[in-house]
């Protein structure tokens, strides 16, 4: 090949990168919607449980709360929050949040859903 033919190639290769960005990005990007909240980055899923932290402080409503959380599925609310007690030490969370979700850990510690009477 030639270097002229080089150029052309090369020329060609980032038109068609620059349009196929434009139109990913302006065009047509991409939208998620009704997307399950359990497939949340991890530092998304700490701050939503934080927000949930936040309003159970204000509410004091265990049952509203437990539901909140339970959008993770799979977990109980207190593994929830504990997982999220462990993310928010190791990632520079402040001590008033921390001290917010330990709040949150107790209260899912000892709550207990209606028509489950067992010690």
């Amino acid at each position: 090949m030639t270097s002229s033919n080089w150029i052309k190639f090369v020329v060609a290769m980032l038109i068609g990168l620059t349009l196929g960005l434009v139109y990913g990005w302006k065009i047509s990007p991409v939208e998620y919607t009704d997307v399950p909240p359990a497939i949340l980055r991890k530092d998304y899923r700490a701050d939503y449980v934080l927000m949930v932290a936040e309003a159970h402080q204000n509410e004091w409503d265990p049952k509203t709360t437990a539901r909140r959380l339970a959008i993770f599925g799979g977990e109980s609310p207190a593994q929830i929050v504990t997982s999220t007690l462990e993310y928010a030490a190791d990632h520079g969370f402040t001590e008033d949040e921390i001290l917010l979700l330990q709040g949150l850990l107790n209260a899912m510690q000892t709550y207990q859903p209606e028509g489950n009477n067992t010690p």
